[in-house]
């Protein structure tokens, strides 16, 4: 089995910073992108960043110049950097890697999600 920990949510002043990270253990063999997504209240999920197993990463407009996206493959987590945070950016965020289980096939795995909440 796999399993995702997410971690480094909380609460932040408009204009501050979060760092959130996302840990997979289990028997893995390996993991290809990992992304982070967003679901705000009454508002679909929607991406946020990825980053692939090489290192390439894309981001929404959203959150472009604000958010850093990396990934530590040894320590199997990715992480999200958040500056400049604005209360838009208020949401649960879920982590999503897509890994190969020793023996399986590629599938998507999913974090428990981190509650953001950007607010003076």
């Amino acid at each position: 089995q796999v399993q995702l920990v997410e971690s480094g949510g909380g609460l932040v002043q408009p204009g501050g910073s979060l760092r959130l990270s996302c840990a997979a253990s289990g028997n893995i063999f390996r993991i290809n992108t990992m992304g982070w997504y967003r679901q705000a209240p009454g508002k679909q999920r929607e991406l946020v960043a990825t980053v692939t197993r090489g290192g390439s990463t894309s981001y929404a407009d959203s959150v472009k110049g604000r958010f850093t996206i990396s990934r530590d493959n040894a320590k199997r987590t990715v992480y999200l950097q958040m500056n400049s945070l604005k209360p838009e950016d208020t949401a649960v965020y879920y982590c999503k890697q897509v890994i190969i289980r020793t023996g399986y096939y590629e599938a998507d795995y999913w974090g428990q999600g981190t509650q953001v909440t950007v607010s003076s």
